[in-house]
């Protein structure tokens, strides 16, 4: 079936007119004779007039009328007069793109300073290079904890950032991307549970599970959830998601993380989700990239905009 439908589809394609058609109707055009369009195409008058009885034929009717004073269009030849320049333009260009040389796809290398955004962020590059079939899209998490020290020293091209600062004058650039929302997780039966939002003074008095969060992120959250107050804060930091998870499932405090991070765990219903009751808690995230990338990073900034998953939270 398939071979048929390709058939019927290059049958509708394929035109009765040919490109020396078009050739012999400008030349004709242009010189206002068979002599002279003999003496452009380096034929013979007889073979000129032998081609345009063949073209006329071809397409069903009379392209130009024959008078004393010479050839003129008839509104048919002036409709094909209008668009065959246009037609061998897009043919030339066609076989100066079929010809040139296939460039080598360039070459994107990218990191994130924080690592849940590698929850999400390999299915969002597998999906952009099936699409940017000229650019080569490259995670290098070796580089994490320090991303803006491989920008610098040119090991990548792009970083997602959330706090890291970038020096001036670097040949750097940033710009804002996106948000994601940092959540409490906790098992249902926490006496937090019961409330569809929870205050930071609640907070303060519960058991913190964290992963092993750089001090530049920890301080940001305690300035976003507390604000001027420094509480004395307790803190059990775990290596691995699933570790996570398992304690505040069974009950060893709130987990603290990304929603990126929550949305997998939540569906099951042995886990509830919650915010703070003053505002939900965004953290920034920026694009940084070195200043030649310009054109590439800002196509990858809307891609990636688009693709960045969000977690619906109760309440």
């Amino acid at each position: 079936m398939e071979r048929i439908a390709a058939s019927v589809a290059l049958a509708e394609l394929r035109p009765q007119l040919e490109v020396r058609d078009l050739e012999l109707v400008l030349a004709l055009a242009a010189a206002g004779s068979t002599a002279g369009a003999a003496a452009r195409l380096h034929l013979t008058q007889s073979a000129i007039s032998r081609a345009l009885s063949q073209a006329e034929e071809r397409v069903g009717v009379q392209l130009f009328e024959r008078s004393s004073r010479g050839l003129s269009p008839t509104p048919a030849g002036q409709r094909l007069l209008a668009g065959a320049p246009a037609v061998l333009r897009q043919l030339s260009e066609l076989e100066r793109a079929v010809a040139a040389p296939t460039p080598e796809p360039e070459r994107v290398r990218l990191v994130c300073e924080c690592y849940t955004a590698y929850r999400w962020l390999p299915s969002a590059i597998t999906s952009l290079r099936e699409r940017w079939l000229n650019v080569q899209l490259e995670v290098r998490s070796e580089h994490t904890r320090d991303p803006v020290g491989a920008l610098l020293s040119g090991k990548i091209d792009v970083a997602l950032l959330t706090t890291s600062e970038l020096p001036k004058r670097q040949g750097l650039r940033e710009q804002p991307l996106f948000a994601d929302e940092v959540v409490f997780v906790m098992a249902p039966q926490h006496r937090l549970a019961v409330r569809r939002r929870i205050t930071p003074l609640e907070l303060q008095n519960e058991q913190l599970i964290t992963g092993n969060t750089p001090a530049a992120e920890a301080r940001w959250f305690v300035r976003s959830a507390f604000g001027r107050r420094r509480p004395k804060l307790k803190f059990l930091q775990l290596p691995l998601t699933e570790a996570i998870m398992d304690a505040a499932r069974a009950g060893m405090g709130v987990a603290v993380l990304s929603e990126w991070m929550a949305s997998g765990y939540v569906e099951r219903g042995d886990l509830v989700v919650r915010r703070l009751a003053s505002r939900p808690l965004r953290r920034p995230w920026r694009i940084a990239y070195r200043d030649e990338l310009g054109s590439v990073a800002e196509a990858l900034k809307l891609a990636l905009v688009g693709l960045a998953p969000r977690l619906r939270v109760a309440g």
